[in-house]
């Protein structure tokens, strides 16, 4: 998306995780001027997002919201979807582990029981 030789502050530290959640995708048909096919679009409504965080939006010449910033919020989509991922991935492995302690201890169960059985037999 950027260079690392034109960019400066470039951080992890990225919390988009509210402002995400907070946006509210809408299916809408822009006006006959400038779709007279009139496709069905989805998307987000500027002045809405404009709201939820001013930085995902552009301006005209006048300041007036135009339109989202959509490669930052694909952007954002990204890591939201990464940091999601990699905690599946681990619930993924704490079920393993989880399955391989009942695994043995299902086994350790079995093995009391005939231990146990074959003890009230001799006695």
């Amino acid at each position: 998306m950027f260079p690392q030789s034109v960019s400066r502050k470039i951080s992890n530290r990225w919390t988009p995780r509210k402002d995400l959640l907070a946006l509210k995708p809408v299916t809408f048909h822009y006006k006959k001027q400038l779709d007279p096919t009139g496709t069905p679009q989805f998307g987000l409504v500027a002045e809405d997002v404009e709201k939820i965080n001013p930085d995902l939006v552009v301006r005209d010449k006048e300041g007036k919201v135009c339109s989202v910033r959509y490669d930052q919020v694909n952007a954002m989509l990204l890591n939201e979807f990464l940091k999601e991922h990699k905690a599946f991935v681990e619930e993924q492995h704490k079920v393993k582990n989880l399955e391989t302690t009942v695994t043995a201890l299902v086994s350790t169960v079995k093995k009391q029981g005939r231990a146990d059985s074959e003890g009230e037999r001799a006695g």
